[in-house]
């Protein structure tokens, strides 16, 4: 595992390039570590949305988040041995500078609300009440660009 977020490789394409990295970060994170029913952490967006994953200097993906057409961000995940190192920090930065450049004035997301202190930290605002989603307890931020 990476030891700092310069010896990780970011790569940013559509579904088609990136689905079997991002899909083996976001099971093992979601539906093994989480316990999210598969069939609601996979859905048709993916094919719709700018991908983004990291992977570790052997070639393994080890975080990984997508970008939805209408500025959402989403299924941000980093492998429990990667997390605390900035990786979810590159991850996230990539993805906001890419809805920059394609011309969004603002990004949103669904945190959970044990993440909500990282996305704060990204300039991310909190936007309404605490909500259950998946079981998990979440909260919608906003980031103006």
């Amino acid at each position: 595992m990476p030891s700092h977020p310069a010896e990780v490789a970011l790569r940013i394409d559509d579904w088609d390039a990136l689905r079997e990295a991002a899909r083996a970060v976001r099971t093992a994170v979601f539906v093994v570590e989480q316990q999210i029913p598969l069939e609601l952490e996979q859905d048709a967006m993916d094919a719709l949305c700018l991908h983004a994953v990291a992977f570790d200097p052997h070639g393994t993906p080890v975080g990984t988040g997508r970008l939805l057409p209408d500025g959402h961000i989403g299924r941000m995940a980093v492998l429990r041995t990667g997390r605390g190192q900035g990786l979810g920090g590159v991850i996230l930065l990539a993805l906001i500078e890419a809805a920059r450049q394609r011309g969004d004035t603002e990004v949103v997301l669904n945190a959970q609300q044990s993440a909500e202190p990282f996305y704060l930290r990204h300039g991310f605002v909190r936007d309404g009440e605490l909500f259950v989603e998946a079981g998990i307890v979440h909260v919608c931020m906003r980031r103006l660009l």
